[in-house]
């Protein structure tokens, strides 16, 4: 199906070629019905197996051959519902399963809730020698890693009622999702072309548009419906603040953003290393800031004019067969077993290639321990960063590959921390290898406006996000009502600390403190920040190498879950407990601003 035509086509419409195999998930629905009723039969053996852990080495073993084998078949029971719903999400039969995945996951969950506390109940000295045991050699690093969270279990009683409450606590989410996503109408915009829907999707192609009275009208328009619910959202912001605090001193946290760092044993220096090593760094971001008002033309930079072109976007039309063979290209340095396996599974069925009605927007890679490492994708052969999108995505899913060849299920699974680096590392490559072949002027100074772009949008953007993060948990933890007036007091400035004197905000400008998604996912966003500061680091490490630069670079991609993030990455060759890597992001991107201030 061409990515070029008008009209967008159903599902059936889609060459099968042009679309991911779940078969090795199950063949068809129906087999994953049959799925769902053998792991619900096995589920019901849970309870057999309590009180029996701390026995001997072989009745742990027993348990956990027991709870990887269900493991593994939720993991692909859920794996391929997701997958289905992402194909049409107006299928009822996608969407019911999903549900009942759901369902059964928080039941299981629920009827397991003693497994940790019975674990940790252990005695130490028995569990030192359960660990040297032969059995229990591939559960060794999981129950390491389980056995860090001893302080912060509860009882089983109480263990079982958080779980039973974990299902509602994507409530606020949820519900700023629908309020923001469905009810909110945000009328139409007045264009040339006449009048064009504004919605969240379409917001940020309005604020890309060269017609600066679109943008204004745009954010105007959009900002307004905010102001019109800002009440609401004050509160739900706030709900969901409070809720992490809660989770957290139940558990015996610190505090929240300790509770959220601790799976990845991340300090809280990192975080805040992050945030000052970036606040020492802004007059670069302000030098651009500068040169996108003189490049504009404007009297004013308005918060309206961050995202409007600076050159005229390049039209080049690439197929996905040529997307692949530029991305194999760029890619190469990382040898032959890397591009051959990615190379074979875009050409393949690893990836849903184009839109169809009703399919999930934007992109994403949902590698698993069984199946292929899937991609979604609504390619575009007209825009430049689909190509960059497809490295993304291949990035993550072949450190996925990686992961899921070189470990035990039971920690193969990489953490957040670490995702973004792959991913981002393939893109840089791709930037690099773009660059270093581009034919004109035009196109090498599109390249560097988007790659400058998209830093500054990960790593000084994320980390006011950050920033915003830390102070709203801690303003709550210290007894400070998180009021509507104090959350856009307080993000309003970080604005004006990110942004600089040359920015003017509307009225409405610290409303978008509000309206970020990952705010209900608290202390996430950091990781974008120094996640893309280790891929230039490593970019830079693998292309100035030789045989160990690389290598040391695949056992990172190997590691999985086997070592914390920081661990990891230091065997790749990059330090991220130092501020050094996000200091090098700063002048990469110090560099990128230069080389703009010469084109333009």
């Amino acid at each position: 199906m061409s990515a070029n035509e008008h009209t967008i086509p159903s599902r059936k419409e889609i060459a099968l070629s042009d679309t991911w195999d779940l078969s090795k998930l199950f063949t068809n629905d129906d087999d994953w019905n049959k799925a769902l009723t053998e792991v619900e039969k096995k589920a019901e053996k849970i309870a057999s197996f309590q009180g029996t852990l701390g026995k001997s080495a072989s009745s742990l073993a027993d348990y956990l051959d027991f709870a990887k084998d269900l493991g593994l078949l939720l993991e692909r029971l859920g794996s391929y519902a997701f997958l289905r719903q992402s194909e049409d999400e107006s299928e009822n039969a996608a969407r019911s399963m999903v549900g009942k995945i759901t369902m059964t996951g928080t039941k299981i969950r629920a009827a397991s809730a003693w497994d940790n506390p019975e674990i940790l109940a252990i005695p130490q000295k028995n569990m030192d020698g359960f660990l040297t045991h032969e059995r229990l050699s591939e559960y060794r690093i999981y129950l390491q890693k389980l056995l860090r969270y001893k302080p912060y279990i509860l009882s089983d009683k109480e263990e079982r009622i958080i779980a039973l409450f974990s299902e509602g606590d994507s409530a606020i989410s949820d519900t700023f999702s629908v309020l923001t996503n469905v009810d909110f109408d945000f009328g139409m915009i007045e264009t040339k072309e006449g009048k064009r829907p504004l919605s969240q999707s379409t917001f940020s192609v309005f604020l890309e548009n060269s017609d600066r009275q679109i943008r204004e009208q745009a954010y105007k328009k959009f900002y307004g419906v905010f102001e019109n619910h800002k009440t609401t959202l004050g509160s739900l912001y706030s709900g969901s603040v409070n809720k992490d605090v809660i989770h957290a001193r139940i558990s015996g946290y610190s505090s929240a953003r300790a509770a959220a760092l601790f799976p990845d044993n991340v300090s809280e220096t990192v975080y805040d290393n992050l945030i000052t090593a970036i606040s020492g760094k802004l007059n670069i971001l302000h030098r651009y800031y500068s040169l996108r008002k003189r490049a504009l033309k404007v009297q004013e930079l308005r918060h309206y004019d961050v995202y409007a072109p600076l050159v005229p976007n390049v039209k080049k039309i690439t197929s996905w067969n040529e997307a692949v063979d530029l991305i194999s290209n760029a890619l190469s340095p990382l040898g032959d077993e890397y591009v051959s396996t990615l190379r074979g599974g875009l050409l393949g069925r690893w990836a849903d290639r184009y839109e169809n009605k009703g399919k999930h927007s934007g992109a994403y890679s949902a590698g698993k321990y069984t199946g292929d490492p899937y991609i979604l994708m609504n390619y575009k052969n007209d825009s430049i960063r689909d190509v960059f999108t497809l490295a993304h995505e291949g990035g993550h899913s072949m450190h996925s590959w990686y992961s899921a060849r070189n470990n035990p299920f039971m920690h193969y699974d990489y953490s957040i921390f670490e995702a973004e680096v792959a991913s981002t590392f393939n893109e840089e490559l791709l930037f690099r290898y773009l660059l270093k072949n581009s034919d004109s002027k035009e196109m090498r100074l599109y390249l560097i406006n988007k790659h400058a772009d998209e830093l500054l949008a990960t790593l000084y953007r994320q980390t006011m996000f950050a920033e915003f993060e830390k102070t709203t948990h801690e303003l709550q933890e210290e007894g400070t009502p998180l009021t509507l007036d104090i959350l856009r007091g307080q993000y309003r400035k970080l604005l004006e600390k990110y942004f600089g004197k040359e920015m003017v905000f509307e009225d409405a400008s610290d409303l978008e403190g509000l309206r970020i998604p990952h705010f209900y996912h608290a202390f996430y966003v950091y990781k974008y920040a120094t996640g893309v500061s280790a891929a230039l680091a490593l970019a830079d490490r693998v292309l100035g190498g030789g045989a160990k630069e690389r290598d040391d670079y695949f056992a990172f991609l190997k590691s999985g879950g086997s070592r914390f993030p920081i661990d990891a990455l230091k065997v790749a060759g990059v330090d991220m407990s130092s501020p050094e890597p996000v200091n090098a992001a700063c002048d990469a991107f110090g560099k990128l601003v230069d080389e703009l201030e010469k084109l333009l």
